[in-house]
């Protein structure tokens, strides 16, 4: 944001241009996700309090939304490499240490995203046929939206080991310079 201070004494403020290109496609599918939980509240806060004659359904779709949110909102957080880190062990350790350690917890990280992708595809195999308890839909369409996180959080996480092993440093070793990759 800048601004300058005009001959009236008045100011005359002029915003910095938006970058949209800082956003991917998951991010676009999140915020649609996050806009059409909002109308389900508002319509379920709606019929509550206004018309009283709440709609049933709305408490148990929005929090299939919410979850649908939260496990594409991760896969955000691991692209962007912004989950919790503890990187303050990095700095009291070498570098030669810390190097090849970074590299494990990447390894570790797409290894345990991919399990958790493994077993979520079981658990539709599974029971993702059983009902919702109030609408009539397959439980599987809940279990589709995270596996659908969790396996754009393993290719997420494939990619930010990919661009530290390129880079030669994780945000782990230097936490000051991780923006810069993005």
């Amino acid at each position: 944001v800048g601004h300058e201070v005009l001959d009236d004494g008045g100011f005359h403020v002029t915003d910095e241009a938006v970058d949209l290109g800082a956003y991917r496609w998951e991010d676009w599918i999140a915020l649609a996700l996050f806009a059409t939980l909002a109308g389900i509240v508002f319509y379920q806060v709606f019929t509550r309090y206004v018309v009283n004659d709440p709609a049933g359904w709305t408490e148990e779709i929005a929090r299939y939304f919410l979850v649908a949110i939260v496990f594409i909102g991760a896969a955000m957080s691991v692209r962007k490499n912004n989950h919790i880190q503890v990187d303050y062990f990095y700095r009291l350790i070498p570098r030669a240490v810390g190097r090849p350690l970074s590299t494990a917890v990447d390894l570790f990280r797409c290894a345990f995203l991919g399990y958790c992708t493994w077993l979520c595809w079981l658990l539709i195999g599974r029971i993702g046929s059983s009902r919702m308890a109030i609408v009539d839909l397959p439980m599987g369409w809940v279990f589709g939206a995270m596996l659908f996180g969790f396996a754009l959080m393993f290719w997420r996480s494939l990619q930010v080991a990919w661009r530290h092993w390129r880079q030669g440093y994780s945000a782990l070793e230097r936490p000051d310079a991780e923006g810069e990759a993005r």
